[in-house]
Parts: structure tokens; C-alpha cells; sequence
């Protein structure tokens, strides 16, 4: 779950990484008003969308005064910003953060992940940060270095060697990025991205923006970010979806996905395009759910009057079974009024058990061996328009 902007800068700047002084403004009167809390010479108005890209689709505006500010807060708020990230739709602005210009002296991007590997944290930065950033690493995969934290005593020093072969220097630079690692380990975070990092022109470094994905699998960890997600603009199905250890994203499509596991459900909503069909949702059933969460995600689809078939794609695996998300989708057909055609594919762990309920507590479903004879079928029966 993606943090704002505004909210990403919060978290880090509470570990001493250096951030431009800014305000989040819902309104051009408060965007303006706000002004005289910042000291600055000039202003930055930035829309605040989950999605990136927005500096090349005009989501980025320069102002001179505070009456400049609110004239450019006033364009930006509301309008819907289409970048690289963001479904044709777009996504809509409700609110516009002012900040700061800041003189820059150098770009640089850092950002700190997961290494698919090892399954340790790993930093990767480049000389060539900002808005430009991501085409350029498209176009040379040399563009983007990387390093793999551990807790070797020699850590620091290779830190430092391979910094300043990206050009990053100084131990104030070194030490906001050892300050952004320990923000992303004590926080359970999957990503915090620096883009840009800059060396200002008084030789400061600093984030100008920056980008902070929470892990909702460890959210019973972390009550204190509650608020945040509430901040974030969520529909209220994804919100509800949320509380039952169920990842949900609506997306524009009418095929209803049931999916356990975050790669599973991407690679069901790609296949599903790639057959000519649009999915409703992504959807991850965390480990951590039982059969009545599963129950309650379904229910979210079944009351989405956009769907019109479900696929539930199941590998029974780790902790959560094939049985378990059978049964979920069983008590939520037993109480729904609003049954629709289900195509699955269910595999691994007790995967005979979950089909056998499904056909037991007659759930209008047709059972497929391959995912690929799973995914034709929803898409033939999405395409043909029957609702059930």
C-alpha cells in the first residue's frame, strides 16, 4: 500500500532524512493561506495521486507568490492526471502539497526494496535522478546500481565505496540513507524511494520527493499507520477488504478475481488482459485470513453490480489451504442473493477438498485443470454478457 506523498516525507523526515518545509492544502484559499508558514522565495504545488509520473503529465507546478499558488492549486485540484501509472480514467486530485523550491545542485534516485533473492533489503541508486528517471532506466540497464545491505562490521565502508560510485558523497549523504534503510526495517515497509535525492547548492542533501509502500500482511504490527490509510483515498470496498486480511484494488474491468498470494493475482489480471478480457479487481488473500475474511472479500464482489463472473484462481500452500478459500466462498454464496457463474482452478495444498465443497454446497461453479482453460472460459462467459 502506497503512502502520499506528503505522508512518505512524514515518516522519513521522523528518521532525519532533510525534506523541503511544505503543507497539504484541500482547497487554493488554504494552498494560499499555508504559504505564510513556509519560508521560501518560491513555491512548489505538487498533486497528490498514488500513482507516478505525474511531474511529466503537468502534476508539478512552479508559483512565484502565494496568489500564484493558489491559482495553480486551483487547476491542479480536482482534475483527473493521467501519467505512465494510472489507468486511462486517470486518478482524480483531492489534494495538492506546497512546498518549498528548493535549489538544486544535482539529482540522484535511491530507493530501498527487497532483494527477490536473498530476501534481504537492497539499495539502489543512480546518478541520474527526477522526472526523466524512469524512461532513462528503461533505455540503459546500467543506468540503476545496486547494493545488498547486511550486517557485516565492514558494511559501512563498502556503503560508502559503492556511493561514490554513483557520485553520492559526504557523510551526511551516507548517513539519510542509512537513516531511510532503518526507517524501511523498523517499519515493515516493501519499498521507500528517494526521487529525486539532491545535493542543494549549499551542499545539503535532501528528499524532494518520495514514495513509501507499507506491507498491509504486517498492518496488525503497525496500528499507528491506520490513520495514514484512511488518508488515502480508498474506495469503501477496498477499506472493508482491508479489515478482513484481504488486499483489494478495484480496477475497471468485469470479471471478478479471487486470488491468494500477491504474484498470483497479478499474473491471473495479466492473462485475463492477454486473453481479451478486463479483470474488476486485484486481490491477494493474505496468509494471516481465514474462511470468513475470504467470505468477505467475495461478498464485496458479488455486490459490485460491474462484475459479471468470478474466477478464483487458488494454489493451497504456506498457511492458507484450498479448503479454507473454498469455504470462504461457499458461506458467502449461501448468503448472497446476487450468485454469479464462478470459474475456478484449484491446485496444491487439500485442493480435492475445496473443489468437493464447492460442489457439494452447490456453488454454481465449473472446475478447470489448467489456468489457462480456467481463464477462457471467465473471459467467454464475461464477453457473452450473462450475469447469473
Amino acid at each position: 500500500m502506497m503512502l502520499s506523498e506528503n505522508q512518505s516525507k512524514e515518516l522519513l523526515c521522523q528518521y532525519g532524512v532533510l525534506i523541503p518545509e511544505g503543507r497539504l492544502a484541500h482547497t487554493p484559499e488554504q494552498a494560499e493561506k499555508l504559504c505564510k508558514d513556509i519560508k521560501a522565495r518560491k513555491y512548489v504545488v505538487k498533486a497528490q495521486i498514488a500513482a507516478g509520473g505525474r511531474g511529466l503529465a503537468g502534476g508539478i507546478k512552479f508559483a512565484a507568490t502565494p496568489s500564484a499558488v493558489a491559482n495553480e492549486a486551483r487547476t491542479l485540484l480536482n482534475s483527473k492526471l493521467v501519467t505512465e501509472q494510472t489507468a486511462a480514467a486517470g486518478e482524480t486530485v483531492h489534494s495538492v502539497y506546497v512546498e518549498a523550491a528548493i535549489d538544486i545542485a544535482k539529482n540522484y534516485y535511491i530507493a530501498i526494496s527487497f532483494d527477490p533473492n536473498s530476501g534481504q533489503p537492497i539499495l539502489l541508486a543512480s546518478a541520474a535522478g527526477g522526472v526523466e528517471f524512469e524512461q532513462l532506466a528503461r533505455m540503459d540497464e546500467n543506468a540503476v546500481k545496486t547494493y545488498l545491505f547486511d550486517d557485516k562490521p565492514e558494511t559501512r565502508d563498502e556503503l560508502i565505496a559503492f556511493l561514490k560510485g554513483v557520485g553520492i558523497e559526504g557523510p551526511e549523504a551516507v548517513e539519510t540513507i542509512c537513516n531511510a534503510h532503518e526507517a524501511f526495517c523498523e517499519n515493515d515497509l516493501t519499498l521507500v524511494e528517494i526521487n529525486p535525492f539532491v545535493r542543494t547548492a549549499d551542499g545539503k542533501w535532501m528528499a524532494i520527493d518520495a514514495k513509501i509502500a507499507l506491507d498491509r500482511n504486517a498492518s496488525f504490527r503497525r496500528p499507528e499507520f491506520d490513520s495514514m490509510v484512511e488518508d488515502l483515498g480508498m474506495s469503501s470496498s477496498e477499506t472493508e477488504a482491508q479489515k478482513s486480511n484481504i488486499n483489494l484494488v478495484k480496477l475497471t474491468g468485469d470479471i471478478g478475481v479471487v486470488a491468494n498470494g500477491a504474484g498470483l493475482g497479478l499474473a491471473t489480471n495479466d492473462m485475463i488482459t492477454d486473453a481479451g478480457g478486463k479483470p474488476a479487481n486485484f486481490m491477494d488473500i493474505r496468509t494471516t485470513a481465514r474462511s470468513f475474511d475470504v467470505a468477505r472479500g467475495v461478498e464485496l464482489l458479488l455486490s459490485d453490480p460491474t462484475v459479471k463472473v468470478i474466477l478464483l484462481n487458488i494454489h493451497g500452500g504456506g498457511m492458507t489451504a484450498a479448503d479454507t478459500v473454498a469455504e470462504g466462498v461457499n458461506f458467502a454464496y449461501s448468503r448472497a442473493a446476487r450468485k454469479l457463474p464462478v470459474v475456478a482452478h484449484i491446485s496444491g495444498h487439500n485442493a480435492e477438498w475445496g473443489i468437493n465443497i464447492l460442489r457439494d454446497r452447490q456453488v454454481p461453479v465449473e472446475i478447470f485443470d489448467t489456468m489457462s482453460g480456467a481463464i477462457n472460459r471467465v473471459v467467454e462467459i464475461a464477453s457473452s454478457g450473462r450475469t447469473g
